[in-house]
């Protein structure tokens, strides 16, 4: 096999790997919401607490769970995933951005970068691996 025949082929895996990252992201998002609702698999700072449901960080860990497991399975993608990223957005500017500028010195990374991820797949959508496809979009 030749390389431009690899890279050819590689570059057809284009939808796969999009319904990959929709699972590997939701995989990693929905602890931020248990550990905010259950303490699983700890508690949040700084005392391994958990948050009253109808808190604004409750209502954020309710969101978080129960959004992670639509996008992992990839249902409702695009309304869940265009909400979550305004709720990464909020987290970002609330929580983090009055810490300071950079994403990497005020804690906000993951916000940052859990709101443009999410907000990819409000517009793509959950790709083959989902049961959006499954359902006919």
């Amino acid at each position: 096999m030749t390389r431009p025949t690899i890279v050819a082929r590689w570059s057809t895996w284009g939808p796969e790997l999009q319904s990959v990252l929709r699972i590997v992201a939701a995989l990693m998002f929905i602890p931020s919401g248990t550990m905010k609702l259950f303490a699983f698999p700890v508690g949040m700072p700084p005392n391994g607490s958990t948050a009253a449901l109808l808190s604004q960080v409750g209502i954020g860990g309710a969101l978080e769970v129960v959004g992670g497991a639509l996008l992992l399975v990839g249902l409702f993608t695009r309304p869940v995933a265009f909400l979550l990223s305004g709720e990464m957005a909020v987290a970002y500017f609330q929580f983090h951005f009055p810490q300071g500028f950079w994403p990497n010195l005020n804690g906000g990374t993951p916000a940052a970068l859990y709101c443009f991820v999410w907000l990819y797949f409000s517009a793509a959508g959950a790709g083959p691996w989902s049961l959006d496809a499954k359902r006919g979009k």
